[in-house]
């Protein structure tokens, strides 16, 4: 069983090193591997996207999390599966608590969904845990948060190591904490060969950012005299973009809390063919049984690609 723990309310520095010119030249995820099979002949029932009304549900028992829950057909699983966690402020907040403790909430909400992926074979998990434009937030806030992913990442990587996850951070390193990069590169290197599931976290990440980026590393490509402009198509935007870490960087669905009804600049590429599911709850809130019932959503669409059955 893959378990994270949420380390312990520790004090953080707030006064932080940041990263200089050397490793702002430095892109997380660039070290991942080339492999592209998105599979277009998939079939599901059912069109658009779903949104899901607050409802609660007795917890399952350790029985029966080995399987599949009643319901849901092995071969209609989705391979990826991306989440806009939304909702950790509004959750504290409406609690009486700080920002902080709704993200340390958060990630005990990531734990468990991450446990039910290894679980019921979903190979990859890709999750928006910081946009670009939440720099823009409080410093003491985003000093937490950082410091929060740093040392979960830290205490989580003999767990994630021996349960075969295999992490990958993507996004402008640019702002990050230099101990952060270091951690950041260590959890990558120890987990690069596990298979079991692969675990993408998205951080100083945008989907304007990443086509930006990929842009330009094409440009200089042609510059440099290895392309021609001719030989620039959708395949070679692919491979600069930041899930060319994956073998399946297409998410087949994507989920998204708190009610908001938009992507919010997150994989604006890669979602071109992707199912939508729009849950009511905060993050902290979302659980094992929203997940199913998403995933339950899913398995009734129709995915065409643009085409129809003759």
């Amino acid at each position: 069983m893959i378990s994270l723990r949420v380390p312990s309310p520790t004090s953080f520095d707030f006064r932080r090193f940041h990263a200089g010119a050397l490793e702002r030249r430095w892109r997380l995820g660039r070290d991942c591997l080339l492999s592209f099979s998105p599979n277009f002949s998939e079939n599901r029932r059912g069109t658009g996207f779903g949104i899901r009304s607050t409802k609660s549900e007795a917890p399952f028992t350790a029985a029966e999390e080995e399987t599949l829950p009643d319901g849901l057909q092995p071969e209609l699983m989705p391979k990826h599966v991306a989440v806009i966690m939304d909702g950790n402020g509004r959750w504290a907040k409406s609690r009486g608590l700080q920002p902080w403790d709704g993200h340390r909430a958060g990630v005990e909400a990531l734990r468990e969904i991450v446990e039910l992926c290894g679980k019921w074979g979903i190979q990859v998990l890709t999750v928006f845990a910081f946009s670009t434009d939440n720099w823009i937030r409080p410093r003491i806030e985003i000093d937490f948060l950082l410091s929060l992913f740093e040392r979960t990442l830290k205490s989580e990587l003999q767990t994630l190591a021996k349960n075969n996850v295999r992490i990958s951070i993507i996004g402008d390193s640019s702002k990050l904490p230099i101990s952060l990069l270091r951690v950041i590169n260590e959890v990558e290197e120890v987990t690069k060969n596990n298979t079991r599931l692969q675990l993408i976290v998205a951080v100083g990440y945008s989907g304007k950012y990443d086509v930006l980026q990929a842009c330009r590393g094409i440009a200089q490509k042609v510059k440099d005299g290895e392309i021609e402009v001719e030989e620039i198509d959708e395949r070679l935007i692919e491979q600069e973009l930041e899930t060319n870490c994956t073998e399946f960087p297409y998410p087949d669905l994507l989920i998204r809390t708190s009610g908001e009804l938009r992507v919010s600049n997150f994989l604006l590429w890669q979602l071109a063919y992707t199912e939508l599911f729009f849950a009511q709850e905060l993050w902290p809130d979302f659980g094992r049984s929203g997940f199913i019932e998403a995933l339950m959503s899913f398995q009734q669409r129709q995915r065409r690609f643009g085409g129809r059955k003759s």
